[in-house]
């Protein structure tokens, strides 16, 4: 199992965000945590973060450092690549 780190950037991102899908994003990140290669895409510009989840309307963008998974960005889907 990896532990999840959240950067500051992601913190903030996160707040904005409802609560609702707050705790739905919080969900998923446990369960993604034990096995994230079998739910990540890897993204094809790595200019923003390596690899992404895809939680309903939601990406997060993450990286893998060892035995963590430090999420770097989480956004609409429309809005975070930009």
């Amino acid at each position: 199992m990896y532990n999840v780190l959240f950067t500051q950037r992601a913190l903030k991102d996160l707040e904005n965000i409802d609560n609702k899908e707050q705790h739905r994003i919080a969900e998923k990140l446990k369960i993604y945590a034990r096995e994230p290669f079998g739910h990540a895409r890897k993204l094809v510009s790595p200019k923003i973060g390596t690899y992404r989840f895809r939680i309903g309307e939601y990406r997060v963008i993450f990286d893998i450092d060892g035995g963590n998974i430090v999420i770097l960005r989480l956004g609409h889907r429309k809005n975070i690549y930009k």
